[in-house]
């Protein structure tokens, strides 16, 4: 009877040693990275797997490093693309056929960004981004600004207004108008001064209070400064960059304070509208009756329509490429 108690014990001892084996975390990692070995093993052993590793070298378009440019000042940088091989095999493997159409994408990352650059204005977005822009400056022209943004909201387009800060405080009904249509807000200083004339205290006056009054009507800090006339210097650029902002100039002139015939301004920005292109204009009556051939002249071209944060960010524009698993 004692006997067979001992054997019954030890029975009982190897069946718990064998579930402590079994359940412990460290051999079912050990475990599971076995089996993802041996799976990779498999992968890289079937003859489709060679196949997408071998082509994806030819889709590989390297990320671009943000950078100081000798014309164009700060220019920021743009992801790369490579082959997902893995999730492109997983699409895959049920056809086991090569199909280009399932290749899965993934953007990789510069090593510079634009942050990493020491203060300097932007003009432009990446050349090789195919997304445009307008900076809309606004310190007047209340009269048309109605007009342009109907046909913004025609068209499912948002885009950047530079507010001056006075005339936020004076028309906070049109500001906060400006945000529930979904545009983004920029700072144009407070009393559309000659910023390169400016003392530090000067300079620091005009962007802080200009944010206050942002702040205060519709709870918005804006992260991009436009400086009137596009009068700027060193000490303001560093300045703007200390309260967090960038110095936004343009790289495509609408010109249309002079009020220039509206088909004539549209062919004057269409003939020299480029990837990453910044365009300048204002809430002016030409540019009101030129904006809906704007939109449709720019999109014919290729080009895409956003925001200065879209046109500046790093995130590529993925037209035909597909980049998830779906």
């Amino acid at each position: 009877m004692k006997k067979k108690s001992i054997h019954i014990s030890v029975f009982c001892l190897i069946i718990i040693l064998s579930f402590g084996v079994v359940q412990n975390p460290f051999t079912l990692n050990y475990i599971g990275e076995l089996k993802s070995e041996s799976q990779m093993v498999l992968k890289e052993q079937d003859s489709l797997y060679e196949e997408i590793l071998a082509r994806s070298e030819s889709y590989l378009q390297p990320a671009r490093d943000a950078r100081i440019d000798k014309v164009w000042k700060a220019v920021p940088g743009y992801n790369g693309l490579e082959v997902d091989v893995e999730a492109s095999y997983d699409k895959m493997i049920k056809l086991d056929v090569f199909d280009e159409d399932r290749l899965v994408f993934k953007e990789t990352i510069p090593n510079v960004h634009l942050d990493d650059l020491p203060p300097s204005p932007i003009y432009k977005g990446n050349e090789h981004k195919p997304v445009v822009t307008f900076l809309v400056n606004v310190a007047w022209g209340n009269e048309y600004l109605p007009e342009m943004l109907k046909t913004l909201k025609r068209h499912e387009l948002h885009t950047t207004f530079f507010l001056d800060g006075s005339w936020v405080k004076s028309n906070p009904n049109l500001a906060t108008m400006l945000k529930e249509e979904g545009h983004e807000i920029g700072n144009h200083a407070y009393s559309h001064p000659d910023m390169s004339k400016l003392t530090v205290g000067r300079i620091d006056e005009e962007i802080q209070k200009t944010n206050s009054v942002i702040e205060a009507t519709i709870d918005v800090t804006p992260k991009w400064f436009a400086p009137p006339s596009g009068s700027f210097n060193q000490t303001v650029v560093d300045q703007a960059r200390k309260q967090g902002m960038h110095t936004i100039l343009w790289s495509v002139d609408t010109v249309d304070w002079r009020k220039p015939n509206p088909s004539e301004m549209v062919n004057r920005v269409l003939s020299k509208v480029h990837n990453g292109a910044m365009i300048l204009m204002h809430p002016t009556e030409p540019t009101a009756e030129a904006l809906e051939a704007l939109i449709t002249g720019i999109q014919k071209k290729g080009y895409r329509i956003g925001t200065v944060s879209e046109v500046l960010s790093e995130e590529r524009v993925t037209l035909g490429v597909t980049l998830d698993d779906k």
